[in-house]
């Protein structure tokens, strides 16, 4: 039988490594499903969230920017799907008053930059600080 095993992984360890039914996830061309049996593929992943089917229900995850692969697993009938995030975190565990505390500090650094007509390394920095803070906003609403 068809099986779909999922990773999950950042930088610093597995997030979540399970059998699932099917992985849901978005890249640069647009949403995606793979499901058992799919065929190999590599692509990116752009910030968004990342549902795994499971045959407990599903997991969501807010991942902000990674690559994911799709091939054979290691047991026969097994395909393996990992994301690979540098940033990822279940939806679940996602501290929504941090997250907005974030949101406000990075626009107020976005504001200052504008008033002070700077196009700087700190406004990229604050603007992909907003980015993930809105993303986990999201997500949490979600």
């Amino acid at each position: 039988m068809a099986t779909l095993k999922v990773e999950i992984v950042t930088p610093e360890a597995p997030l979540w490594v399970g059998e699932a039914t099917s992985l849901v996830a978005r890249s640069s061309e647009g949403w995606f499903t793979v499901l058992p049996e799919h065929m190999d593929m590599v692509g990116d992943v752009v910030a968004s969230v990342v549902r795994v089917g499971t045959p407990d229900g599903e997991l969501a995850v807010a991942v902000h920017g990674g690559f994911f692969q799709v091939g054979p697993g290691e047991e026969e009938g097994e395909t393996l799907a990992t994301v690979l995030a540098g940033i990822a975190e279940k939806v679940e565990e996602i501290d929504v008053a941090r997250a907005q505390a974030a949101k406000e500090s990075a626009e107020a650094s976005i504001a200052a930059d504008v008033r002070n007509e700077h196009d700087s390394a700190s406004s990229v920095t604050a603007r992909a600080a907003l980015e993930r803070a809105e993303l986990r906003l999201s997500a949490a609403r979600s």
